[in-house]
């Protein structure tokens, strides 16, 4: 059974920051053939793509909002995907989900199998 489960949630202050990690297991493939993407939902909105990270060789994605503030990155032999989030607003306050797709990443959430069940990020000012 694969399983995703993101930590690091929790309570920040604006400009402050954080580090999400995303942890995997039960993959049928190999960690490094996945793309992991991020992705937030404030209550509200619509759940939005944020970052991805393809196979370990691919490439990286950031919506516009978070371009020079979140980094992406992957350690394969922990099975874990981490999203370092700087001089966060409170804007950036959401629940925070990863998910999992074979190979490359996508822009549209709809096309990733595997989901965590998400952290809460909030961000006062």
């Amino acid at each position: 059974e694969v399983q995703l489960w993101e930590s690091g949630g929790g309570l920040v202050q604006a400009g402050g920051s954080r580090r999400l990690s995303c942890a995997a297991s039960g993959f049928t493939f190999n960690f490094d053939e996945y793309a992991i993407g991020w992705f937030r939902q404030a209550p509200g909105n619509e759940r939005e793509t944020i970052s991805c990270i393809s196979r370990s060789y691919g490439g990286i994605y950031y919506i516009d909002s978070v371009k020079g503030r979140f980094s992406i990155s992957r350690d394969n032999a922990k099975n874990t995907v981490y999203l370092e989030m700087n001089n966060l607003k409170p804007e950036d306050t959401a629940v925070y989900y990863c998910a999992a797709r074979i190979e490359r990443c996508m822009s549209s959430d709809r096309v990733y199998n595997y989901w965590g069940r998400g952290t809460q990020v909030t961000v006062s000012s």
